[in-house]
């Protein structure tokens, strides 16, 4: 991207900046800009997006969710449903899909990423709950490398249970696993963001 300011863009920005300060909604100021610049509604994106990712300005919600309950509820919890259902698709895959080429497969996509990922990705988002902790990349480093260190002890602990390493009891620990920790990070998301809604 291109170091120079057109005047119209530097204009939206501008304009952009002083909506936001004055509590004005994303698509309130957007409006603002485009009529009042003569910048589209694509320039003004654009403006909006380089301020934030120059942290000039910070978008908040108006109603943040009153309990973890409600979180649950908003799109904030999103990343939890999908945990959830790859993680109930990952248990139908091994006990409800036939055994056999090419069904097979498709149990062992699923099982590598639900060992390989989850775990670990879960665990990262209990302990980095705000966004701009770690950017993407590093979340999916840690949660692979978390994974595998999580995995083995998961193992470890079953050795020395009645139940032992047998397939049953991997599954049943590991989405426990994954389903304690998903839930451990939902409430500290759910906390932080409370708490930024009261610090404005």
């Amino acid at each position: 991207m291109s170091d120079q300011v057109s005047p119209r863009e530097q204009r939206a920005r501008e304009v952009l900046s002083s909506a936001l300060a004055n509590e004005m909604s994303v698509e309130d100021a957007l409006a603002r800009t485009s009529q009042g610049t003569g910048a589209s509604f694509v320039e003004a994106s654009r403006a909006l997006f380089s301020l934030l990712e120059e942290k000039k300005v910070a978008l908040t919600d108006p109603s943040p969710p009153a309990s973890v309950f409600d979180y649950f509820g908003r799109s904030y919890s999103t990343w939890f449903w999908v945990t959830m259902a790859y993680l109930a698709a990952t248990v139908a895959s091994i006990f409800l899909i036939p055994q056999y080429p090419p069904f097979v497969y498709v149990r062992y996509v699923f099982g590598a990423i639900a060992v390989l990922y989850f775990p670990g990705f879960t665990l990262i988002e209990a302990l980095y709950p705000k966004k701009e902790d770690l950017d993407s990349l590093e979340r999916l480093a840690l949660s692979i490398g978390l994974s595998l260190a999580l995995v083995p002890l998961v193992g470890l602990l079953l050795n020395y249970t009645p139940w032992g390493i047998r397939l049953d009891p991997i599954v049943v620990s590991l989405s426990l696993l994954g389903v304690g920790l998903a839930l451990i990070a939902a409430v500290r998301k759910e906390s932080y963001i409370r708490l930024a809604a009261k610090a404005r």
